[in-house]
C-alpha cells in the first residue's frame, strides 16, 4: 500500500523498453533522448509539464513542439519511464488526473519517438479518463492543444 504521493520511482534499465511487446510488429525505437535513458529514478517532484505553446497558439505540430522540447534542452522522458507507471498505476501523480483548462490531459513521454512500418512517428501517452488510466500514442503529425503536455525534467 503506497501512503501519500511517491516522490522517486525507480527504473529498471535491465531490460530495454520493446516497442513490439507493446504494439505489436512494424514498431521501433525511431530515437531516443540518451539523458532519459540514463535515469535509473526519477523524482516526481521534479518532472514539468510542458505544452510548448507560444504566446496566441492554440495548438502545435506533435514535430514542431519536438523541436522545441530539444530547444529548451530539457531531458524529455522516454518510454521506459511511461512503462513503468502504466504498469505501476498508483505511482502516477494524481496530479496529472486533471483537465487542463477543460481539456483531458495528454502526458507525453517524447524522450521515445517510435516508428510505425509506414514511416509515421509517435510518442506514448497516458491519459485519465472515465476514472481511470488509458494509454495511447499520439502521432507527431497531429495538432496538440494546452492539454498535450510533455513530461520533461530540468537539465541535470
Amino acid at each position: 500500500m503506497i501512503v501519500g504521493e511517491p516522490r522517486i520511482i525507480p527504473i529498471d534499465r535491465s531490460v530495454s523498453f520493446d516497442p513490439v511487446k507493446l504494439l505489436g510488429q512494424g514498431w521501433t525505437v525511431d530515437e531516443q533522448d540518451e539523458r532519459s535513458l540514463s535515469l535509473n529514478q526519477v523524482d516526481l517532484t521534479r518532472v514539468r509539464l510542458e505544452h510548448m505553446l507560444e504566446k496566441d497558439e492554440s495548438w502545435i505540430k506533435g514535430e514542431e513542439k519536438l523541436k522545441r522540447l530539444k530547444k529548451a534542452g530539457n531531458i524529455r522522458l522516454d518510454a521506459k519511464v511511461f512503462q513503468t507507471l502504466w504498469e505501476n498505476k498508483a505511482l502516477i501523480p494524481a496530479s496529472w488526473e486533471k483537465k487542463t483548462k477543460g481539456y483531458t490531459t495528454f502526458i507525453l513521454f517524447d524522450g521515445t519517438i517510435l516508428r510505425y512500418s509506414g514511416g509515421y512517428r509517435y510518442v506514448l501517452a497516458l491519459y485519465w479518463v472515465d476514472d481511470r488510466w488509458n494509454w495511447g500514442y499520439d502521432w507527431l503529425e497531429n495538432g496538440q492543444n494546452v492539454g498535450g503536455l510533455s513530461a520533461v525534467l530540468a537539465s541535470i
